[in-house]
C-alpha cells in the first residue's frame, strides 16, 4: 500500500504538469486576428485605433483574455519589447501593407507578425506619427523601402532601441 501511494505521488505531477501546455497549445490554434470595430482602443495608448492611418497591430499574452489591439504597429512592439511581456507573447499579427491602402488598412489583411518584414525609417505616418510598415514578403519590404525610404527589419531585430530611435517620439498625426 505504501509502495503505490510512492508511485501514485510520483506519477501524479506529471500528468498535472503535461496539462499545463495544453492550454497554451489550444489557445494558440484558435487566436487570430479580428475586425477592429470603430470604437475600440489601442491597448496602450487609449486612441480611437479607425482615426488614424497606417498599419495596425493585435496580439495575444498570456494572462490576458482576449487579444489586444493596437493603433500602429509602433505601439505593438512597444508593448512586445517591455521585458516584462516579451515572453507571454503567443501570437501576433500586423497588417500586410502591399495589399492594402496605407488610409484604411482592411481587415483581412492581417499576416503572422512573427513573419513580416518591416520598415523603418520611411516618411509615411501612422497613429504615433513614425510607424513601422510591415509586409508578408521582404520583396515588398525591400520595394517599399527603395521608394519611401528606410530600412528593413525582422520581428526579432525590433528592439527598444530601434523604438527610441524614431523620431516624434510622442507625436500623433492623423
Amino acid at each position: 500500500m505504501k509502495r503505490l501511494f510512492c508511485i501514485l505521488f510520483m506519477i501524479l505531477p506529471l500528468g498535472l504538469l503535461s496539462g499545463c501546455g495544453e492550454d497554451d497549445k489550444k489557445a494558440a490554434m484558435v487566436q487570430q486576428a479580428v475586425a477592429i470595430e470603430s470604437s475600440d482602443e489601442c491597448h496602450l495608448c487609449g486612441m480611437i485605433i479607425t482615426n488614424y492611418p497606417g498599419p495596425k497591430g493585435q496580439l495575444y499574452s498570456r494572462g490576458i483574455q482576449g487579444n489586444m489591439k493596437f493603433c500602429s504597429t509602433r505601439d505593438m512592439f512597444a508593448f512586445v519589447v517591455d521585458p516584462e511581456n516579451q515572453h507571454n507573447i503567443q501570437q501576433a499579427f500586423v497588417h500586410d501593407m502591399a495589399v492594402t491602402p496605407w488610409g484604411h488598412p482592411e481587415e483581412d489583411t492581417y499576416i503572422d507578425a512573427k513573419k513580416a518584414f518591416y520598415v523603418i525609417g520611411h516618411g509615411k505616418k501612422g497613429a504615433m506619427g513614425p510607424t513601422l510598415a510591415s509586409f508578408a514578403k521582404k520583396a515588398d519590404a525591400d520595394a517599399f523601402a527603395a521608394s519611401q525610404g528606410g530600412r528593413v527589419l525582422t520581428f526579432e531585430e525590433i528592439t527598444l532601441d530601434v523604438l527610441v530611435s524614431m523620431n516624434n517620439v510622442m507625436g500623433h498625426s492623423k
